[in-house]
């Protein structure tokens, strides 16, 4: 549209003006929302015309339409990058407008167009064209005539608001796309922050002191801050000389989620006479606090844009480190942090009078602020130096500062617990520095833990009268539990006052239960007791999940005074003692007040119930302490270890009989507290000499009521139970302790899929219940299969095996009595197949694939589109949880050839494992849709079968009939798609195992894949490759254009070697065709010389051993540092 008018020169000053009128126009149809297909198409005409730039650079200079003025920026912009091969240097850059918006949009276009043609000029020319483009554009001039200030102080803050755009457009993770490779934008980046940057920075210091009466009637930023948000890369230890090509060019400090986390600046020792010699550091800090005080009463000042990037500036000041300080200039470091400590002490403090300021309606931004400098300050120091600083200028220590500051936050941070995201969270967050304290800040610690506790007892007793749905009490749990974590770190370090303190505290509540029994509403006191519960258990112990809980260091080597155990502040915590009062429980322990026992009791069991030494107080060389001495004896099996161990099982069944219905009191009986005692073998001995054990065991073989129980709290019940058969003193007895334990589970499924009036029977509610609650027995029973119990969980499982196929039948509608029935076995097989013997083995196999032919039967085709979108959603999660166990199945099936502790030789095996589970998948995999592999966890388990199964037995896969071959590889070409790591390189290892399979059989004159890799003709005459060829085309043309981690680049290189080896014509001619796509001469040079070191250096062969493989990763990775740079485009 208008091409000719906006090219060479055969415009004029009418079409000029004409051309200037449609932009208008089609800008002002856009506001108003009037034809606005007709005006895009206008604009779009301009954005794509050839040379657009005298048009555009007039309606820059004549338009009073701000929008077209901005449309004109773009314009040139877009042709500049696409155009810039044959751009004259009088066209690089015209542009002119006093809009902010527009100014932002043309300042980009200048930086964008600086760094397009950054690399093809000397240092010289660069500063000749500089110049000129600068002055061509009318509003820019050099950066230095800005900082002179001869053309006004607007021009200064347009040269400086320039340089911020330049820094933004050379950091990777903030530049614009150009379509050139990524190799460009890496060493536009290395060159200026080599060359430049540090200048850069010195001309934003002498434009800001140039103006510094001035500076707060503007509203642009400080480019410091952009500057110094630099992620220096080149100054550390020397320059890097290659390009992290496996990078996504964003900064990696900024992966973590955490607002709070501190970003190091590290600018190298270059840095050092302008950051620190110089005095730029003192006259921030002074020009900061001259206009805080000078518009202290205008509440608005704190956030407008001076005053937030002159803190940003300071905050990031505080976190600098490493080589711009000298090595051998400690002093230099500490008066840094001090001068900035001096700057912002003034924000934070005094804590108490800024607390109340911001809640009376001030911005707390500038708290915040101090706080993340603060954090940035104990981050690059140890706490003495930390602790020192404030002690120049002040009659305390920073520490101490801190626990106050710390203190007044949690107030409001409690005084507000239903806000969300209040200021307090993150100054919360922001002040949390390191946890370890020198002797110096021990009663700061303390102090501040005091005011913590009484917070949240006052916090506690409050919500007593508050009401709380489940979603809103799930999520504050969650929260308390972080939030409570912190607190114990600031316990530990001054335990010697913050246990006893705790102590005290609990021992009033529990005196103030008694004294008010029937006269005083307890639910105040009770809530203040479930919170120091919480509390104390933070503070003694930490979690043990999936470790062996250590004693805390400091609980250890404290109280050294401390000889009688029973004087031991950590020991006299005796809340067991209330619960076995059976008036004070009914009187007083709710459900809620008996979690938190429970949760406790679990906590503290796992710690410090007879404790083995080596193990659980760790390696602390301080152990004839007689308060570690304490520790380990007094709750050993041989002193009150015994005694409490049942008492804590008394309680245990106390939870799980009186308080029925209570779901979460039930699982954290079950799951947490008796999982704790059976984890420990030790343990295990004493459990079953038990009457209290004993009585359990019985009350879940026997007692109706335990059968309420939910099916996650019936499932770790009997996985508990059955684990404790360890303590029987042999495996005879052992097994003979799971018989009697699970046989009325078993008898009951058999007699009912016996009884000839199933199919009625099974439907009632009150039979499916007792199915699934059977079934989650069996299942945590399975779940618990140890070489001591084996075979009595075996005999258990083989009695059952018919009525499971019978019920399977009969339950084909029930989908959750299917699932349950489907995972029992899946668990059960798990823990059988690697000890049976053969003939036990195809028993089992048997059995496993007569189940999965009967849950075939009865799925093909379930799902139904016609459902509606809910149904449909219901009906194929239902689908995934099944498949997903059935793929699980075969998986376990699977390890008996890897883990075989049968007493049978090789050769008396009889069951093929490999084609038995070629047969499972062969039946299950059209159930599996590719809509159904986009869940996640059955995505997962799917391809580790399938890349088991192709490792182990590829010469299986080749057995397979065209249609089985081709929906295994098409599953596999879907897994290489996928974004998840794990999936890609397990797709790849197949892969891997595939071509090396191919390749060896070949070699030795067998047909190895045969037709499947030969590829073939189809009745319409069209040619289709073999999978090989198909899997190299398409790996080696994606591979230098994807972005890898080094770890998945290894292990494509393992898949990319047997085929390249498979196929070597096939990839000469797809190097070819990579070379002749590369319109760059140079390029093209450095490809072919690329692609032929890739198959010939470090003595590679074509042998498929170790060495080769390690040899090819390493040609491999060099390939891609070396082309990725060019062939891959920003």
């Amino acid at each position: 549209m208008f091409n000719g008018i906006a090219g060479g020169g055969a415009e004029d000053l009418p079409q000029l003006q004409s051309t200037m009128r449609a932009i208008e126009l089609a800008c002002s149809y856009i506001q108003i929302n009037t034809n606005p297909a007709a005006a895009e198409a206008t604009i779009l005409s301009l954005h794509q015309s050839p040379q657009p730039y005298k048009a555009c650079r007039f309606i820059l200079e004549n338009s009073q339409v701000a929008s077209a003025r901005f449309q004109a920026a773009a314009a040139i912009k877009e042709a500049a990058i696409r155009e810039w091969s044959f751009l004259s240097t009088e066209d690089k850059g015209h542009a002119n407008s006093s809009d902010a918006y527009v100014f932002s949009k043309v300042s980009s276009v200048a930086a964008q167009l600086m760094k397009r043609g950054w690399l093809e000029f000397t240092p010289a020319e660069k500063e000749v064209f500089s110049t000129r483009y600068l002055r061509s554009i009318a509003i820019f001039w050099t950066i230095n005539q800005a900082i002179l200030g001869s053309r006004g102080l607007d021009v200064q803050f347009i040269g400086i608001h320039f340089l911020e755009s330049l820094v933004s457009e050379f950091s990777p993770s903030t530049s614009s796309a150009m379509s050139l490779p990524r190799e460009f934008h890496e060493n536009c980046r290395k060159s200026l922050e080599q060359n430049y940057l540090k200048t850069f920075y010195s001309w934003a210091q002498d434009a800001a002191l140039s103006v510094t009466n001035k500076i707060v009637e503007s509203n642009s930023d400080v480019p410091e801050v952009k500057i110094l948000n630099w992620e220096f890369r080149y100054s550390k230890g020397g320059t890097k000389g290659s390009i992290n090509v496996f990078s996504d060019g964003m900064r990696s400090d900024t992966a973590s989620s955490r607002k709070t986390e501190c970003v190091i600046v590290q600018p190298g020792a270059s840095w050092c006479d302008v950051l620190l010699s110089s005095s730029h550091v003192g006259w921030l800090i002074n020009l900061y606090s001259s206009l805080r005080q000078k518009f202290a009463f205008e509440g608005y000042w704190l956030d407008c844009p001076v005053a937030v990037s002159a803190r940003k500036l300071i905050v990031q000041l505080c976190s600098l480190a490493g080589e711009v300080f000298p090595s051998n200039n400690a002093q230099m470091r500490e008066q840094h942090l001090l001068l900035l400590l001096s700057g912002v002490l003034p924000w934070i403090d005094p804590p108490d009078v800024i607390s109340k300021e911001i809640e009376e309606g001030r911005s707390g931004s500038e708290m915040i602020d101090g706080c993340r400098a603060l954090l940035s300050i104990a981050t690059v120091t140890i706490p003495v130096v930390f602790d020192r600083l404030l002690r120049s200028i002040r009659p305390f220590g920073t520490l101490t500062l801190l626990s106050l500051l710390m203190g007044e936050v949690v107030k409001v941070l409690l005084a507000n617990s239903n806000d969300k995201e209040t200021w307090s969270y993150e100054s919360m967050d922001g002040s949390g520095g390191n946890a370890w304290l020198p002797p110096e800040g021990m009663h700061a610690a303390a102090s501040l833990f005091s005011l913590i506790a009484e917070s949240e007892l006052k916090l506690a007793s409050a919500s007593a009268t508050t009401d709380e749905d489940d979603a809103d009490c799930l999520a504050s749990v969650s929260a308390m539990d972080e939030r409570l974590g912190s607190y114990a770190l600031i316990a530990r370090a001054a335990v010697d006052a913050t246990v006893p303190f705790l102590t005290k505290l609990f021992s009033d509540r529990v005196a103030r239960l008694h004294q008010g029994r029937g006269t005083v509403d307890p639910t105040d006191t009770l809530e203040e007791v479930y919170s120091l519960l919480l509390i104390i258990g933070h503070v003694l112990a930490d979690e043990g999940e999936g470790e062996t809980a250590l004693v805390p260091d400091a609980l250890q080597t404290h109280f050294v005074d401390v000889v009688e155990a029973g004087n031991h502040p950590v020991l006299n915590c005796k809340i067991h003692e209330q619960c076995l009062d059976a008036n004070m429980r009914s009187s007083i322990f709710s459900p809620r007040l008996m979690e938190a026992v429970i949760w406790f009791l679990a906590r503290w069991s796992f710690t410090y119930l007879m404790l083995v030494e080596d193990c659980n107080l760790g390696s602390n060389q301080l152990q004839s302490l007689p308060s570690r001495a304490c520790l380990f004896t007094f709750f050993n099996e041989h002193n009150q270890g015994k005694f409490v161990l049942d008492i804590i099982v008394r309680i245990s069944l106390t939870s799980l009989m009186s308080y029925p219905g209570e779901k979460d009191l039930q699982e954290l009986t079950c799951h947490q507290l008796l999982h704790a005692l059976v984890r420990r073998r030790n343990i295990c001995f004493h459990l079953l000499s038990l009457d209290s054990w004993r009585n359990l065991a019985n009350a879940f073989a026997n007692d109706k009521s335990l059968f309420l129980l939910n099916g996650v709290s019936q499932r770790s019940l009997a996985q508990t139970l059955v684990l404790s058969a360890y303590g029987m003193q042999s495996s005879d007895a052992s097994n003979q302790y799971v018989k009697d334990l699970m046989a009325h589970m078993t008898s009951s499924l058999v007699d009912l899929a016996n009884n000839s009036d199933l199919k009625n029977l099974a439907q009632q509610p009150d039979i499916i219940m007792l199915v699934s609650c059977v079934l989650e027995r069996l299942r945590g029973a399975a779940s618990a299969t140890e070489p001591r119990t084996q075979r009595a969980i075996y005999e258990m499982g083989l009695s059952v095996m018919n009525p499971v196929l019978r019920l399977l039948e009969v339950y084909k509608h029930e989908s959750a009595v299917i699932y349950l029935l489907l995972k029992f076995v899946v668990d059960w097989v798990d823990g059988q197949i690697s000890y049976l013997e053969a003939h036990e083995t195809a028993g089992v196999v048997n059995f496993c694939m007569s189940l999965l032919q009967i849950y075939s039967s009865h799925n093909i085709g379930k799902i139904s589109l016609s459902l509606s979108s809910t149904l449909l959603n219901e009906a194929k999660t239902e689908k995934y949880k099944d498949l997903r166990a059935l793929l699980q199945l075969l998986s376990h099936l699977c390890s008996k050839d890897m883990v075989d502790f049968s007493s049978d030789s090789i050769e008396t095996q009889s069951t093929n494992i490999s084609q038995v589970v070629f047969f499972g998948l062969h039946i299950i995999t059209p159930l599996i849709t590719l809509e159904l592999l986009k869940y996640p966890k059955l995505c997962f388990d799917y391809f580790s079968l399938i890349s088991h199964m192709l490792e182990v037995y590829p010469e299986t896969l080749a057995q397979l009939n065209s249609d089985a071959f081709n929906h295994v590889l098409t599953t596999v070409d879907f897994g290489l798609h996928q974004q998840d790591v794990d999936i890609v390189t397990m797709c790849l290892r197949a892969l891997k195992a595939l071509a090396s399979y191919h390749y060896k059989e070949t070699k030795a004159g067998n047909t190895g894949l045969g037709s499947h890799a030969a590829g073939q003709t189809d009745p319409n005459g069209v040619f289709h490759e073999g999978i090989l060829s198909r899997f190299l085309r398409h790996y080696f043309m994606c591979l230098p254009f994807s972005c890898y981690s080094t770890d998945l680049v290894s292990t494509a290189a393992d898949a990319l070697f047997p085929l390249i080896l498979c196929e070597p014509n096939l990839y000469q001619g797809l190097g070819n065709e990579l070379i002749e796509k590369q319109g760059n001469p140079n390029f093209k040079t450095r490809l072919a010389n690329a692609l032929q070191v890739l198959t010939t250096s470090n003595q590679l062969s074509s042998s498929l051993d170790r060495l080769n493989y390690q040899r090819f990763r390493k040609n491999l990775n060099n390939f891609l540092i070396e082309v990725r740079g060019f062939l891959k485009t920003k």
